[in-house]
């Protein structure tokens, strides 16, 4: 104002008019401030940006809640036991549509041509919608450089795992830099689609195919009587000492059950080769190479959930001490077991907010 208070001068600007109060909510309660006016202007502190009315990590409280599956009313009842205010539904969808501009950066970064194997998995799931629940499909890739650093790539959602549907993730990863100039090997579920969709794209990387899933299939078409006995007979294959014996062990396993089991004899021979890949790699890495991510969901997510979580894709892990190692961080298989359900719920979380929005 260029005065003092209560003196009149020629270069004065303005006048003083008062306070006004704001509660801002942090997260040791709501703090009722009182903040000086003039007649042309209001002031804030430094700390408080125009129209804020709670700390940045309230925010991240609200958006943490919400992207664990809490419901929008249910949110503002859990962030009133921390600041002692009910938070509107509303309020939450606001905060959490913040992100949709880290969702459209991710699908459009750049990738270096650095990673040496690469996990493509498709995911199922069922989403709460208002006329019942649906299944929708996601297809994730997820990278690992030769230093064990890792990152999922991108993500696409489809109505399938058909060879276009692949060769569209592919060919995007492709388009962002992941030419494969030190791609070493690609792990998979061993869906065909996924299989013929890699000849397409990266013709010459080495092919993985997944030993959990491989090991579901063979199990699901054998009496009950002889489960155990197949499971172990085939698990000597994968646990060989190396190609060579693995091969031996495929011998016994074709002689003992191509009698009870002849059409999963042949498949299994037929997939070998792409089975017994992972031989081709150092020891160390053998038991994170031969499997794919195995996602499991837990409560079915509903619509506006689906959206949040999926803009959260930025998410950081801290490690547990229960998950194996890759070049002392956080193995593929482990990470990708345990904790990259996290990641993927996160990602495949866009789909309802898709559908709710048409």
């Amino acid at each position: 104002m260029a005065s003092e208070r209560y003196r009149r001068d020629p270069q004065r600007h303005d006048y003083r008019n008062g306070y006004y109060q704001r509660d801002f909510v942090t997260r040791v309660g709501t703090l009722r401030l009182r903040i000086a006016r003039t007649r042309k202007k209001n002031f804030l502190p430094e700390v408080i940006a125009k129209f804020q009315r709670r700390a940045e990590e309230v925010c991240l409280l609200i958006r943490e809640a919400f992207l664990r599956g809490i419901s929008t009313r249910q949110v503002g009842w859990i962030v009133a036991i921390v600041t002692g205010e009910v938070v509107s539904p509303q309020t939450v969808s606001r905060l959490t549509r913040e992100l949709d501009e880290a969702v459209r950066q991710f699908h459009h970064a750049r990738l270096e041509d650095e990673w040496a194997y690469l996990f493509l998995d498709g995911v199922s799931l069922r989403v709460r919608r208002p006329a019942g629940r649906k299944r929708v499909h996601m297809l994730v890739a997820y990278g690992v450089r030769r230093d064990g650093r890792r990152q999922l790539l991108a993500f696409l959602r489809t109505r399938g795992e058909s060879q276009a549907d692949w060769e569209a993730l592919l060919n995007d990863l492709y388009r962002r830099g992941i030419a494969g100039r030190n791609l070493e090997l690609i792990v998979t579920d061993g869906c065909p689609g996924l299989a013929a969709a890699i000849q397409t794209v990266y013709p010459r990387v080495l092919h993985q195919r997944c030993w959990v899933h491989k090991m579901r299939n063979i199990l699901e078409k054998v009496r009950r009587r002889d489960h155990d006995q197949v499971k172990a007979d085939a698990q000597a294959i994968y646990l060989a000492e190396d190609r060579k014996q693995a091969q031996a062990a495929f011998r016994r396993f074709r002689t003992r059950w191509q009698k009870h089991y002849a059409s999963m004899v042949r498949q299994l021979e037929r997939d070998l080769p792409e089975l017994l890949s992972f031989f081709s790699f150092p020891r160390h890495l053998w038991r994170k190479l031969r499997t794919s991510a195995s996602w499991k969901f837990g409560a079915e997510p509903g619509p506006w959930s689906v959206s949040s979580t999926c803009r959260a894709w930025t998410g950081s892990f801290t490690p547990s001490s229960r998950d194996s190692t890759w070049n002392g961080k956080i193995a593929p298989s482990g990470f990708l077991h345990r904790r990259l359900d996290i990641t993927v719920t996160i990602v495949v979380l866009l789909i309802a907010y898709d559908e709710h929005v048409k």
